[in-house]
């Protein structure tokens, strides 16, 4: 395992780039350990290492993705979310407790909360959708990181018409958070559910748009017709 991690890092850092990093530096607010590396050459690097594993089984990709997450290099973090992606085909419903725990102790930037949950935890929603009901409870977190999981993890679906119900629900929860992150979370979520659910969505808007933070509201009317935002933006 150890050699695999080592190698990794070894063309990781050989493709770092200072000014990459800096650059990168001012797209976040807290703070964010980078190699510097554009994140298409990331997933190139990731890709040609998955697929010289000489195991690909899903318990170990697992734990190849762990020691990723320990660096706390985002760049590894990337690796770690499309890697545990890849092993989509064996998921089993007790392997939310290893995304949870993942988020808790390991995601402190919107890319690699966004980067993991869309895909990772959202195709897992959608194979197991009893965990919606996880979802709901995330919301109610102190964790910033897990608040907004419990919304971008819904992002896929939501495009595709899944959980509409559920969608608004975490809405509601969210609703009147004060973090900055949380309410562009949850407005993106509610944006990607108007593109299959164009009049429910708008209907929720308009009910809730008189206390709804205005981050939100831009975010989930962003794809609406234009008669439709300006009826939604209107005081």
């Amino acid at each position: 395992m150890n050699a695999i991690i080592d190698n990794i890092r070894t063309e990781l850092i050989r493709n770092a780039d200072e000014k990459i990093r800096i650059q990168g530096e001012r797209f976040f607010r807290e703070r964010v350990k980078l190699y510097g590396i554009r994140s298409a050459l990331v997933t190139q690097i990731g890709r040609d290492h998955f697929k010289r594993l000489p195991d690909k089984t899903k318990v170990k990709v697992i734990s190849l993705c762990e020691e990723l997450w320990k660096s706390g290099f985002m760049e590894e973090s990337f690796i770690a979310c499309n890697w545990s992606y890849n092993v989509r085909k064996e998921y089993l419903p007790d392997d939310f407790k290893i995304f949870e725990r993942w988020i808790n102790d390991y995601i402190s930037n919107w890319a690699s909360c966004d980067t993991f949950c869309n895909h990772t935890v959202g195709t897992f929603i959608e194979m197991y959708p009893d965990h919606l009901a996880n979802l709901k409870r995330w919301a109610k977190s102190h964790n910033r990181w897990v608040k907004r999981a419990s919304a971008v993890s819904l992002i896929v679906p939501a495009r595709k018409g899944k959980f509409l119900d559920g969608i608004f629900e975490i809405a509601d929860i969210l609703h009147s958070d004060q973090d900055d992150m949380v309410r562009k979370g949850y407005g993106w979520m509610l944006k990607s559910a108007s593109q299959a659910h164009l009049q429910e969505v708008f209907g929720y808007v308009m009910r809730k748009k008189a206390t709804m933070p205005r981050t939100s509201l831009r975010y989930a009317i962003e794809k609406m017709p234009p008669e439709l935002k300006a009826r939604a933006m209107a005081k």
